[in-house]
């Protein structure tokens, strides 16, 4: 090809005249998506994408513009405040417009220098001039409302619409405990001001984040009675904004909903504070909710402090915010600076990173914790969120993936806040393609089977999680178990802590239970700070778990729903493990204790082939305990029926064995003394249980005492040594 070839095969260079038609057809494109989405979150309360998403479309349409400033139309978004008057509520038009704020993107301390450095450019401040001072607020993420007193009391509550003209949604805010139906006397010094003739009062209605999820879990009770119509709300923003656009006032009335005040509408009568934040001050004196998260600061330092402060505690916050405003606090200087377009230039939204953002579902995958729950997690589309880039967000569980029916190939949004696990708030059916899978079915999709370690996977009557069986056998919950066997109540393994097993279990030195009793002192002593003594006591304690009770056996092999309690009363009833292993759900529910659901979970756990291995082979590693005939009667037993109280510091038996004696002997050991108690056994500096006894003349022994009752021999009431 010649060089002339080659030239004349490159593109064309597109005319100016084929840029500006380009970039008008974009332009109309940005206004449409715009308008939708606007009407959709103000209008329908049903936004379809998340707030970044929107702002994203709306700086886009903001560069073209100002790249191509006869393409800014009347009706364009970035003109005038969105909204529009929802049919069915009166029309109310403001006599102060309701303006919305610029709003800084940027993240970093750069949002706050950037405005002080644009407001001291308004005002004509060189250098050398002294820091302004600022208001500093937070952003809520609410509805806006106009409140309007006559003479000090409520006549009229109206939304933000369109800024000029708003919907008239009185009777709906009357039920808002927070606002007051009559402002109180504003108190000055100690001379009573008047109210003033008119005053309105701009503030946000929003929904604390626990009220908001006591209305979800009532919602999904009146879900699953079958009342129609009902449904779950996405976030509180949503949910207040619905209740406040209520037709009927009393739906209203049950959604819990709050209010803070924030600034001025038409004043008539009053003569203002100089400042703003001295307006604030006086909108608390009459009464009216104002957020206490606020200051008055100097300079770009100040409010970058204030920016950073606020992010810090944003998560602790009981309400949602997403970002703070700084204000021009002065308000002769804000007349000054005046307006420009849509907004003031004395005031900016400074936003935090948002907390919600859209991306695609690759596929749903199935994760199995330390106690064996199965939790579905979305793989997603990597997406910035909450300050971080994530590709995975948790579903929680089989009934809500279903309920908010998250598919592989779905648009959803996902929700970061802080250090909060990311999680799938809801799906984008309106960009679900054509081709989705089935609705999310967790056993199916795994034929009934653990994905790591293929034992039956199991869902009980009224819990939410589906959990695999394999606990002593699977690799996911191995370092939890291992945990459990060790502790003090069951195996009681003094030194085999979080740490050491972390190690064990990672360094592969450990995948069973049995394998813990193969370990020696140079494989211990291998370990990060395990010297050799650490590891030689390690082995020791080893060594004497090998001899324990059966209760505490049953206990340390973490069968679901087998306690402490429960474990003793199975292992006086049976005797010994084989007849526990064999027996049948019937014969199991014969336990004092233990119901269907008990039983139901030990007959699952020992028909796992794996689980039953792992008993033997701690057996064949020398781990025993004295077994019995089991079931024995009431007769045999020394201390049944009769509850005991222990105290004190006793010379040779630790409060664990002085338990363990008790109930083995049919005794129950109770944590408080009563006229209830029939004995109190006291050791060394016991306390005021001891005066209790004393005080009721019960009968108090000694360590001596208690083995001869253990002995079947009638004690006397000892004088115990206290020394």
């Amino acid at each position: 090809m010649s060089q002339t070839d080659l030239f004349s095969a490159q593109p064309p260079v597109p005319s100016p005249a084929d840029l500006a038609d380009a970039a008008a057809e974009q332009a109309a494109a940005l206004r449409l998506q715009l308008h939708h989405h606007a009407h959709r979150y103000y209008v329908l309360d049903a936004p379809e994408i998340p707030d970044a998403e929107y702002d994203r479309l709306f700086q886009a349409l903001q560069a073209i513009e100002a790249a191509h400033p006869a393409l800014r139309t009347p009706d364009s978004p970035t003109q005038r405040v969105l909204g529009q008057v929802l049919d069915g509520f009166a029309s109310v038009r403001h006599t102060v417009p309701m303006l919305s704020i610029r709003t800084e993107t940027d993240t970093e301390p750069a949002g706050a220098v950037a405005f002080d450095a644009r407001a001291r450019r308004e005002l004509g401040l060189g250098e050398e001039a002294p820091p302004l001072r600022y208001a500093c607020e937070l952003k809520f993420d609410g509805l806006a409302i106009n409140l309007r007193y006559v003479d000090g009391v409520l006549v009229q509550a109206a939304t933000r619409g369109d800024g000029e003209s708003g919907e008239d949604v009185t009777q709906n805010i009357r039920t808002i405990g927070q606002i007051p139906l009559r402002l109180q006397q504003w108190q000055r010094g100690e001379v009573a001001g008047a109210l003033p003739a008119v005053l309105e009062v701009r503030g946000e209605v929003y929904m604390r984040r626990g009220a908001f999820d006591r209305l979800n879990e009532r919602q999904r009770e009146r879900i699953a009675r079958g009342d129609k119509g009902e449904k779950t709300f996405v976030n509180p923003r949503n949910a207040a904004a619905g209740a406040v656009r209520q037709h009927d006032p009393a739906l209203a009335a049950e959604r819990p909903l709050s209010f803070f005040a924030y600034g001025l509408g038409d004043v008539q009568g009053w003569a203002l504070p100089a400042t703003h934040s001295g307006v604030l001050d006086a909108l608390d004196a009459f009464g009216l909710p104002v957020c206490a998260e606020r200051a008055v600061v100097e300079g770009a330092g100040g409010l970058a402090a204030f920016h950073q402060r606020v992010g810090a505690q944003r998560d602790q916050l009981p309400f949602d915010i997403d970002g703070v405003v700084y204000k021009v606090d002065d308000l002769a200087l804000q007349r000054q600076m005046g307006f420009v377009s849509r907004e003031p230039r004395w005031a900016v939204a400074h936003k935090y990173p948002a907390q919600e953002q859209m991306t695609t579902v690759r596929e749903i995958d199935i994760q199995v914790g330390r106690t064996g729950k199965l939790t579905p997690v979305a793989k997603l589309e990597p997406v910035f969120v909450g300050g971080t880039t994530v590709s995975n967000a948790t579903l929680h569980n089989e009934d809500e993936t279903r309920r908010k029916d998250v598919r592989a190939g779905d648009t959803v949004i996902v929700r970061r806040a802080g250090d909060v696990i990311p999680e799938v708030v809801g799906v984008v059916l309106e960009r679900r393609p054509a081709e989705v899978g089935e609705p999310f079915d967790l056993y199916q999709r795994l034929g009934g089977h653990c994905p790591v370690c293929g034992s039956d996977i199991v869902r009980e009557e009224g819990e939410a999680d589906w959990r695999c069986t394999g606990g002593l056998f699977c690799p996911a919950q191995r370092k939890q178990a291992l945990l459990h066997f060790a502790g003090r109540r069951a195996m009681d393994v003094e030194g085999l802590g979080d740490k050491v097993v972390e190690q064990l279990v990672d360094a592969g030195l450990v995948r069973t239970l049995p394998e813990l009793y193969t370990l020696g002192v140079a494989k211990l002593a291998a370990l990060d700070r395990m010297g050799e003594r650490s590891a030689q006591n390690l082995v020791e304690a080893l060594e004497k778990s090998r001899h324990t009770t059966l209760g505490r056996f049953l206990y340390a092999l973490g069968i679901r729903h087998v306690g402490e309690s429960t474990a003793k009363a199975l292992a006086r009833h049976f005797g010994g493990i084989d007849r526990l292993v064999d027996a049948s759900v019937e014969q199991l529910t014969e336990v004092a204790d233990v119901g269907p659901v008990v039983a139901q979970s030990l007959r699952t756990f020992f028909d796992q082939p794996h689980n039953r291995e792992v008993v033997e082979r701690l057996r064949a590693a020398g781990v025993d305990w004295p077994e019995s005939d089991g079931v024995p009667s009431a007769e045999v037993l020394p201390l049944s029926g009769l509850t005991l109280v222990l105290t004190g510091t006793l010379p040779t038996l630790g409060r664990d064995a002085a338990k363990d004696l008790i109930e083995a002997a049919g005794g129950k050991v109770s944590g408080s003394v009563s006229k209830k108690t029939h004995y109190v056994v006291a050791g060394a500096e016991a306390g005021s249980k001891l005066e209790k006894a004393q005080s009721l003349g019960l009968s108090v022994l000694d360590e001596a005492g208690l083995l001869a009752l253990l002995g079947g021999v009638a004690p006397q009431s000892a004088t115990p040594d206290l020394t």
